[in-house]
């Protein structure tokens, strides 16, 4: 808990606190933002804002010197509780297939799991990997796209090419974070028993 209060925690909880406000106007829009429009507008801009402010947390952190153990928990799960709240809420409006979301749950919810087992038996928080970290910006980016209703734009009814092409690339990148999120995964899991490997060996 050393450090829970410092600036750079304060941001992830302000970020955890800005999903829940998200989260209620993403529901409130519906499909598509077929309910409200302006409210799916609004939600887009706040999970890019919830998004982008993952960036300043941490770097304020490695500016002024306040990398805690409760931050490198704290941001991470900040994080998860954004795209997989994003994820679910689009399954339910069946703009992400279910199995999609599913993967991507049982792979964030599987590391949180471990990390906090690591903590539980004396071990440090393991930073995430450049995978992971490509594999955020590769979520954030194609949930962005998604939640933008970029196709309102059109006149009622239509379906231009420039629309069509927009889905299809925003499912691209959503397939690449979720081929991202199961490699860095892997690589989160194989690091973990190495370093209880490494343990063993050493209390030999």
């Amino acid at each position: 808990m050393d450090g829970w209060n410092s600036p750079p925690n304060l941001v992830t909880y302000s970020r955890i606190i800005l999903v829940l406000v998200f989260l209620g106007f993403d529901i409130a829009a519906g499909p598509w933002g077929a309910d409200n429009l302006p409210f799916r507008w609004t939600a887009a801009v706040l999970f890019i804002i919830a998004a982008a402010t993952d960036k300043l947390d941490g770097w304020m952190a490695r500016t002024y010197d306040q990398v805690t153990e409760m931050g490198k928990l704290m941001d991470p799960i900040a994080d998860k509780l954004l795209i997989l709240a994003t994820l679910v809420v689009a399954s339910v409006f069946n703009e992400v297939f279910w199995w999609v979301t599913a993967l991507f749950f049982i792979r964030e919810i599987g590391i949180t799991v471990m990390r906090f087992f690591v903590i539980d038996h004396g071990g440090k928080v393991i930073a995430a990997s450049k995978a992971g970290k490509y594999k955020t910006l590769a979520q954030c980016v194609g949930l962005a796209m998604l939640l933008v209703p970029l196709g309102s734009l059109a006149g009622p009814g239509e379906q231009p090419g420039w629309a069509v092409f927009y889905g299809y690339a925003t499912q691209a990148v959503i397939f690449v974070a979720l081929a991202l999120c199961l490699y860095s995964g892997g690589v989160y899991v194989a690091g973990v028993l190495a370093n209880r490997r490494g343990q063993a060996v050493s209390g030999r």
